[in-house]
């Protein structure tokens, strides 16, 4: 297939300019496959094009992926319809798999369920749009078709779509506040993230919500202005406080029992790629955040608080 240019820039926005499809997928494209630049083959796609070029490429199939691990855990379906699902990601599931990863992954529970998108670039994709860390549980939504991925990854892009995570932290907040710190990797640890002044910007919002009962300890929520790696971990940790659980930036207790990071995304709000209309899909906490909540607050302040309702009314005082 060929394409006669009449745009300037790089290669692979131009490209997708013509074709209407992510910049993710064509850089794929471009990477694996390769195309033609007036006859001259290339896999940059840092490529400068000035307009007059004819671009040649191929859209590449790829064969169906196999699942590498049988699936072991349930997944509950919050929503579901032709375009999309939204589910409640259990914790200690892992999204991608990797070669590191050696028990299954919502990737394999999505072949089991059949959901696979084409692609162009040889590679299988599966809807995914968002990720969620192993431990961290919530919503999560996945395209069913590539309309629909394509349309959904632009509101993420734009921030039309997002989240509203509950977590439980080690250190009441002193306030409701807006942490605007740029995030980079960590230089002592690449496992980690960090607050750098070289990294790439990053915004979040924090919430108080309920003190336990000895208050100690807080439940809050965040909400999220942009998506980077362990953001809302790497921001609280700037407030010198920690999610009960994550011992990778600085919660430590040697009796504690927490197995995981207390931390959910308890709701999702986007448009639905197809008709348009605003939605708001609430998870539901899963027993062991439940059982925290039980135990050490009072059920009152719970109930008040943990509803769509109030915690979105009030970011909207603040941020």
């Amino acid at each position: 297939m060929k394409i006669e240019n009449s745009k300037t820039g790089r290669v692979d926005a131009v490209l997708a300019l013509y074709l209407g499809l992510p910049r993710n997928q064509i850089e794929k494209l471009i990477k694996n496959i390769g195309i033609k630049i007036d006859g001259v083959f290339t896999q940059k796609n840092s490529t400068k094009l000035v307009g007059g070029e004819i671009i040649e490429y191929e859209f590449v199939e790829a064969a169906p992926e196999k699942q590498k691990y049988p699936v072991d855990f349930d997944v509950e379906i919050l929503y579901e319809d032709d375009a999309l699902l939204v589910i409640n990601k259990p914790p200690f599931v892992t999204v991608h798999p990797a070669a590191s990863v050696k028990e299954a992954t919502l990737v394999d529970w999505l072949i089991q369920k059949g959901v696979s998108l084409s692609t162009i670039s040889g590679e299988e994709r599966h809807g995914i749009v968002h990720r969620i860390d192993k431990e961290t549980s919530g919503a999560l939504v996945i395209a069913k078709t590539n309309e629909a991925h394509m349309a959904l990854s632009k509101q993420l892009e734009d921030k039309s779509m997002g989240r509203y995570y509950l977590a439980l932290v080690d250190v009441p907040l002193k306030e409701n506040i807006v942490v605007e710190k740029p995030i980079g990797r960590n230089q002592n640890n690449r496992l980690k993230m960090a607050v750098n002044e070289n990294g790439r910007e990053a915004k979040s919002a924090f919430m108080k919500l309920c003190l336990s009962n000895d208050e100690k300890t807080e439940l809050i929520s965040a909400k999220l202005f942009t998506g980077r790696t362990h953001q809302i971990r790497v921001h609280l940790q700037a407030l010198s406080r920690h999610i009960l659980g994550d011992s990778l930036y600085g919660f430590k207790s040697q009796n504690s029992k927490i197995s995981r990071i207390m931390l959910h995304a308890y709701a999702i709000y986007f448009k639905h790629p197809s008709t348009n209309q605003y939605m708001q899909v609430i998870a539901p906490l899963f027993d062991d955040f439940e059982q925290i909540l039980k135990k050490h607050f009072r059920k009152e302040c719970i109930n008040e608080k943990i509803t769509l309702r109030y915690i979105t009314d009030n970011f909207k005082l603040f941020c």
